[in-house]
């Protein structure tokens, strides 16, 4: 990767994943694709800066041509919950765009890293170690754009030997960037509550497992991938990753180990919650392990103290 796009450089994981990439490539090898949300300041003033949108098929060519691009990363998405309110605008980003992002990369010789997600499976997907392989038959809109480009990716592959490659993300927790409606978002409200209100009324049901991953662990996955040796990709889109597997009161006795008056109830939202039941409560990431090294270095103890002393001090300057 010398000259990398991101498109959904303003995102929970774009908005992370541009300043990382421009950490390991340099500032002005990376550039961050935006549509309407405006980037932060340090997104704008550490490297070039494009409106992109994955939907505008000649805008996107305009900006791979301009900076010689040879990896673009395709973050544009409607999250699962907001995309359940509006299937026809997700199925125009996820699906729509991702073909025209395969199509530029077909024609500019381009690599194209997408994100897959746990949203990928439905409920007649086994939900305990959920093979890398298997049925995927989803129930949101959310879900269908994610297999559709799944399948998009590995043609492009197969066909156009455009070099596919992406990963099934669980629920991705950071400190960074506030949630944008998906159905894992209370494993991140759920820290920022505990600092600044001490107490957090969940959505979901206890006893509701969901995978989930740390931010630092979801940036190493999307670049170590792209970094890793094709012929030992068996598979490409998209490999399962994990780093952990909880419900709500799991997360919740972690945070009460550093916050022993932490109080939680729960006032369940039956669109989070259906979308909750029909995705894994683990899925079997051996073969990501297998092929490219796959080792996610955080768990549930170590993130809740990560989070809770970042979430803290932002507190305390007055930032939230």
């Amino acid at each position: 990767m010398k000259n990398i796009l991101v498109i959904g450089s303003v995102g929970q994981i774009g908005s992370e994943l541009t300043l990382e990439l421009r950490k390991r490539y340099g500032n002005n090898n990376v550039v961050a694709g935006y549509r309407k949300t405006q980037p932060s300041v340090e997104l704008a003033e550490s490297g070039p800066l494009e409106v992109v949108d994955a939907t505008d098929i000649v805008r996107l060519a305009e900006v791979v041509k301009k900076y010689k691009i040879d990896t673009i990363y395709n973050l544009a998405a409607l999250l699962s919950a907001v995309a359940e309110k509006n299937p026809q605008a997700a199925w125009n980003v996820g699906v729509n765009g991702a073909y025209n992002v395969l199509e530029v990369a077909r024609e500019y010789k381009c690599a194209v890293f997408f994100p897959s997600s746990i949203g990928a499976f439905g409920l007649s997907t086994p939900l305990d170690n959920t093979p890398q392989d298997t049925i995927q038959r989803p129930g949101t809109m959310y879900g269908v754009t994610k297999v559709a480009a799944e399948l998009l990716s590995d043609y492009y592959f197969k066909r156009f030997r455009v070099d596919t490659r992406g990963v099934r993300f669980p629920g991705i927790i950071s400190n960074v960037t506030l949630p944008g409606g998906g159905t894992t978002d209370y494993a991140v409200e759920i820290y920022y509550a505990a600092i600044k209100d001490g107490k957090y009324t969940c959505p979901l049901r206890k006893g509701t497992f969901l995978d989930m991953m740390y931010m630092p662990d979801a940036l190493d996955a999307a670049i170590d991938l792209m970094e890793a040796d094709p012929s030992k990709l068996k598979h490409r889109n998209c490999f399962n990753i994990t780093a952990m597997s909880f419900d709500p009161d799991i997360i919740y006795n972690s945070i009460k180990k550093y916050i022993p008056n932490f109080k939680m109830d729960y006032d369940v939202d039956p669109v989070k919650q259906g979308i909750a039941e029909s995705w894994p409560n683990k899925m079997d990431d051996s073969a990501a392990r297998e092929e490219w090294g796959w080792n996610p270095k955080w768990d549930l103890d170590k993130m809740t103290q990560d989070m809770l002393k970042v979430i803290k001090e932002k507190h305390d300057k007055g930032l939230i």
